[in-house]
């Protein structure tokens, strides 16, 4: 592009890789793509499915860290709102028109709660994690200072081996706390299994859910002793929704990469056996690359290496193809293996990322593609907002 180029009346310079418009065939690489039909679909099934069952679905901001995404959750597939795991995240959703978001993740440092405090002064729900009662009253001192409302959930460590308690008594005592704070009120449990979520086996992903399930229903049936009812028992994730939404204890989902698809998710298997990818869900989210280099027989080189995605989860796996492999990357460059020789320079591959959320973290924008054409360019909102 040869001049700066307006978006939404902002000037956004030379570096968007694509417009609204424009023949996909002429985005600019690398870059983030999303194939639009893929995704709603994805959404409209979710959503379909959690409808169906009861449920609430409070999608995974963290995810696609994309207010564009998280209203067309919305619309489409009748999301209640949002998770997200930082204040800074959370903020980002609020000031875009989120109107109930869960920080679901503990919020301990004083800055971070102040912000946390006045956040349901941009007219969202805002709700917590603790798994220390002594957080109790930082959270209820913010609160008050500011005349805002803080809901909090319990969170109890189900098999993730991260935050959370891991005893129905320190459930009990932190949720009294709650109820006796000024400016706090107690909401539920936080319960996601997230350890078991990439368990290639249906049954061994199971085999965790009903441990995690019997303590969150042992933890629900105490609070019910007390005389504490939880509004919300919250969990599930794209690997294990349906065990919780069949459980009779949870109520609300928190998938998130359902609507995405990531190569590492994809390989996780369904009851009947077959990849997740293959039948349950489509991939939807795909880093363009083009080949940039081809001297050397049978190895192609493409624009997409380490700071275009994330690899913590293993490489990428190219789109519809089985006679190539992309086989190494380094900062800038991708390697593909091309044994036939059948790629050339400028030749364009779709790419899924072996973990979608620190790959869409990485990229300023979405390029939302439907059939041929360039139909929407969406900011990644949250990008960078790790604190």
């Amino acid at each position: 592009m040869n001049a700066p180029v307006k978006f939404d009346g902002l000037e956004v310079g030379y570096d968007v890789p694509a417009l609204p418009g424009m023949d996909a065939a002429d985005i600019q690489t690398p870059c983030l793509v999303l194939d639009l039909d893929a995704l709603e679909r994805n959404i409209v099934k979710m959503g379909d499915y959690a409808k169906a069952h009861g449920m609430r679905h409070r999608v995974h901001g963290k995810m696609h860290k994309s207010v564009d995404v998280a209203k067309l959750q919305e619309r489409l597939g009748g999301a209640v709102g949002v998770c997200c795991q930082k204040v800074s995240e959370a903020e980002v959703f609020a000031r875009g028109g989120i109107k109930d978001i869960l920080v679901s993740n503990q919020v301990r440092d004083a800055a971070k709660i102040d912000r946390l405090a006045r956040l349901p002064k941009f007219g969202a729900r805002t709700i917590v994690c603790v798994d220390d009662v002594a957080n109790v009253a930082e959270l209820s001192a913010a609160a008050v200072k500011h005349g805002t409302e803080i809901e909090v959930l319990v969170e109890i460590d189900c098999g993730a081996g991260r935050c959370g308690v891991t005893t129905t008594d320190a459930v009990i005592e932190i949720a009294k706390a709650v109820q006796a704070a000024d400016g706090l009120t107690f909401t539920g449990i936080q319960a996601y299994q997230g350890a078991m979520q990439h368990l290639d086996s249906y049954e061994a992903r199971k085999a965790k859910l009903d441990i995690a399930i019997a303590q969150v229903k042992d933890a629900v049936d105490g609070l019910k002793a007390e005389g504490i009812e939880c509004e919300l028992v919250s969990g599930g994730g794209t690997g294990s929704y349906y065990f919780e939404s069949n459980s009779g204890v949870y109520n609300e989902l928190q998938c998130g990469s359902y609507a995405f698809m990531d190569a590492d998710y994809g390989r996780i298997l369904d009851a009947s056996g077959q990849r997740i990818d293959q039948g349950e869900w489509e991939n939807a989210f795909f880093i363009l690359t083009q080949v940039m280099s081809h001297a050397k027989p049978g190895l192609a080189v493409v624009d997409a290496g380490l700071k275009a995605q994330s690899v913590d989860s293993g490489l990428p796996v190219i789109f519809g193809r089985t006679d190539i492999e992309y086989t190494k990357c380094s900062d800038e460059h991708g390697v593909v293996s091309d044994p036939d020789g059948v790629l050339k320079v400028g030749d364009k591959l779709r790419l899924v990322p072996g973990h979608c959320d620190p790959t869409a973290n990485v990229h300023d924008w979405y390029v939302g593609v439907r059939g041929d054409k360039v139909e929407v360019l969406w900011p990644v909102s949250a990008r960078g907002k790790a604190y």
